[in-house]
């Protein structure tokens, strides 16, 4: 695959994305989303990859929407229709990364900011550089928290420190978002790389079915009772049970061996 402001590598079952405007710290600009959209569709559907990891270059993971886009009619004294913007970009890629059904893990290589914390949050693992910052950035600015930070973030750090790094929007460090239950790990920025593709490529060996369906029923008993959420997980259990992988996974356990999974 080749992009304007992507980088797309592939290392066996494991492909990085790698934002690629460094000098933008990695903001979301029009053409990244858009290119985002289009690897991550591919990528979710190549039965040849099996895990994804998803970091910046330089020193930014990324420091979200890139208003430059909209800095003519801000300077003529407009007030843009930012819904349309959103619906088109955001709304689109986030929802698409949180569901991808390969497992995707963000290296946070640096600076995290506004819909960049939405960018992570979607991924199913975060590892941090110790260099990595976050900060949410919306209040700053007026606006409220998007690109699903306001559904992402409170599930992440509960509401109380939800609403603590909305509403004060201070920079934290990657200690602290570790703290806080943001990230997964924190590494030394020189292992970072290393630790994300050993982390992709263990899950990359696991049954990929059943990591895509364990994602998506999390993802929907989220808005479900207890007792609907146990009855969906018998319909699932079936699309599960009816995977060469299980058929393999149990075996070997009767056979005590270590199993082959094949993500079928």
């Amino acid at each position: 695959m080749s992009y304007e402001q992507l980088i797309v590598d592939r290392d066996g079952a494991v492909a990085t994305v790698r934002l690629n405007n460094a000098a933008r710290l990695n903001a979301l600009s029009p053409t990244m989303t858009a290119e985002l959209l289009d690897a991550l569709t591919a990528l979710g559907g190549d039965g040849e990859i099996r895990g994804i990891i998803l970091t910046g270059e330089g020193r930014g993971f990324s420091a979200g929407a890139d208003l430059s886009a909209l800095q003519e009619p801000y300077l003529k004294g407009e007030r843009p229709r930012l819904s349309f913007f959103l619906k088109d970009g955001y709304n689109k890629l986030i929802p698409l990364l949180a569901e991808t059904p390969k497992p995707v893990v963000a290296a946070v290589n640096g600076v995290v900011a506004g819909a960049g914390n939405s960018l992570a949050l979607a991924c199913d693992f975060r590892i941090a550089s110790d260099q990595a910052s976050f900060t949410t950035a919306f209040v700053k600015i007026g606006l409220i928290p998007d690109a699903g930070s306001c559904y992402l973030l409170p599930r992440t750090v509960g509401m109380a420190r939800a609403l603590e790094l909305a509403l004060l929007s201070d920079r934290i460090d990657a200690a602290t978002a570790l703290s806080l239950g943001l990230v997964n790990k924190v590494v030394p920025a020189d292992d970072l790389m290393q630790e994300a593709h050993a982390l992709a490529a263990r899950l990359a060996e696991l049954p990929t079915t059943a990591i895509a369906l364990t994602k998506r029923t999390f993802n929907e008993a989220a808005r479900l009772s207890l007792a609907e959420t146990m009855d969906r997980e018998a319909e699932v259990q079936d699309e599960a049970a009816a995977t060469d992988d299980h058929i393999e996974g149990v075996i070997a356990f009767l056979e005590k061996r270590p199993p082959a999974f094949t993500g079928r």
